[in-house]
């Protein structure tokens, strides 16, 4: 299990309340999955601000809150991290969690307006059939190898994107191909 230490060191961090030795197990920015061991990122949305859950988070027992600005009111015994862009911190916190799985894969981003579930799924085949081990993440579905993994955004969030990558790289992937929003 990684300290929060290991997750300051790749965060630009405006301000800091941190007990840094806090072990941690898991990353997210759904307040209703934050628990003792978690990061909660809290992230601003189209359709609602993660900062409202902050909360909620610490009340399910989360002790580490990455945020843009800090709540009315602190709670002590929680690590506040003041971040200028939570959901570039998210992205930074996902890779250390998952071990910068991009760094071991060649990852293929396939973008335009049309076609690119298309490309990206025949470029995934195309590798398997000269006998190399791919992943592919497209609307239709995500591949860890030839297990199917339902795919549930067009583009998937930065935790389930390193996770998905990190698979990959466990599964021996030599290419990720993916469909890219432009």
């Amino acid at each position: 299990m990684k300290q929060l230490s290991e997750y300051i060191k790749v965060l630009n961090l405006r301000a800091e309340v941190a007990n840094a030795e806090l072990p941690i197990r898991e990353i997210t920015f759904d307040s209703r999955r934050a628990g003792e061991g978690t990061i909660f990122v809290a992230v601003r949305g189209s359709k609602t601000d993660g900062h409202l859950y902050i909360p909620k988070a610490i009340e399910a027992g989360c002790r580490a809150v990455v945020c843009e600005e800090l709540p009315s009111s602190t709670e002590s015994g929680v690590s506040y991290m003041l971040v200028s862009d939570s959901s570039e911190a998210l992205a930074r916190l996902a890779a250390v969690h998952y071990e910068h799985p991009s760094s071991d894969i060649k990852v293929v981003g396939v973008t335009g307006t049309n076609g690119k579930t298309t490309v990206a799924t025949l470029l995934y085949r195309l590798a398997a059939e000269l006998g190399y081990k791919a992943g592919l993440l497209s609307t239709v579905a995500n591949y860890v190898d030839k297990k199917q993994i339902e795919a549930t955004h067009t583009t998937p969030d930065a935790l389930t994107l390193q996770a998905l990558l990190r698979q990959m790289v466990d599964a021996g992937c030599d290419y990720c191909f993916m469909e890219v929003s432009s």
